[in-house]
């Protein structure tokens, strides 16, 4: 007979802090929508809960690990990923799940990004870009879109955005995907895929902040800039066939990698053996230094004439 189906009811109570409902997220905000993609993910992989740890940095994203019935803690701002890469190291086989902000990862944790994916260690890194940091009060982030307005770039942003799919492709990471929180269902799948891909796994879900983006912006409410997700987004496919100038202002979502490369942990693990290999090898030669030849009796036994 087949199982009867979890309701998303029962997988709510599954892997939420039930207690600690609802959010303090604004109304509006993506991050429910990322989390219950996440939840849904975890589900369908059938990964025991007590063997996922949900680590998260600092920001409105930041607060995700305490809504979670699994092992989890906050680390400070930027280090999410050091702090998980310790977790991995430490336990290969638990299931380590990084939620970050924008800001947290390509900012002042831009630097272990990087890292992390030219390690391709075996991590679930999922990046709630809202293009600001929403809870400090709406300042410019690293992907803000240039001449967007925030709070500390009042006539508009004059720098360049990162791309962090982009990113993540030429420093290494294994699995790379982007779509939007409009797109929930394909986010879930995107997640899915990640939780059981062996390496570095990215997934960049693209949402909205109406409360500060939104506003300074004059993008409308919730329902209009999550329309405008659905109206903007464009596959990676289509996309190479637009003019730059076609490609203005879209969301280029889709799979950007999907490929096998030696996994961090498990080479790791190699060295070690290694490592241990040498220091037996050394101990037996110095032993075998120490022992008199066969055949000739120990100094001062009284065996000699």
């Amino acid at each position: 007979m087949t199982a009867p189906a979890v309701s998303f009811a029962e997988t709510v109570e599954k892997y939420l802090n039930v207690p600690r409902l609802p959010t303090i997220w604004c109304p509006g905000c993506g991050h429910g929508i990322v989390i219950g993609s996440l939840i849904r993910a975890l589900e369908e992989t059938g990964i025991p809960r007590h063997e996922t740890v949900v680590i998260s940095g600092i920001g409105c994203s930041g607060r995700a690990f305490g809504y979670f019935n699994t092992c989890s803690f906050q680390t400070t701002h930027g280090r999410a990923l050091a702090f998980a890469t310790g977790v991995k190291l430490a336990n290969p086989r638990l299931t380590v799940v990084v939620l970050m902000g924008d800001g947290d990862c390509a900012s002042i944790g831009g630097n272990h990004f990087i890292h992390a994916c030219r390690r391709n260690i075996d991590l679930t890194a999922i990046v709630m870009n809202n293009d600001v940091y929403g809870m400090t009060g709406g300042q410019q982030a690293p992907t803000t879109p240039t001449g967007s307005v925030t709070s500390t770039t009042p006539y508009g942003n004059p720098d360049p955005t990162f791309d962090l799919c982009q990113l993540a492709r030429v420093a290494g990471a294994s699995y790379v995907a982007r779509t939007t929180t409009y797109h929930a269902n394909q986010l879930q799948s995107y997640i899915r895929k990640a939780l059981t891909h062996k390496g570095f796994a990215l997934v960049e879900a693209v949402g909205a902040c109406p409360t500060q983006y939104g506003r300074m912006n004059r993008l409308g409410d919730a329902v209009k800039m999550l329309l405008w997700q659905k109206e903007n987004a464009l596959s990676f496919q289509a996309a190479a066939k637009l003019s730059p100038s076609e490609l203005a202002g879209r969301v280029l979502v889709g799979e950007l990698v999907c490929e096998e490369r030696p996994e961090y942990v498990a080479s790791y693990q190699q060295v070690i053996e290694k490592a241990r290999a040498a220091r037996a090898a050394r101990v037996h030669s110095e032993e075998s230094a120490s022992r008199p030849p066969a055949g000739r009796g120990t100094p001062g036994t009284g065996t000699g004439r």
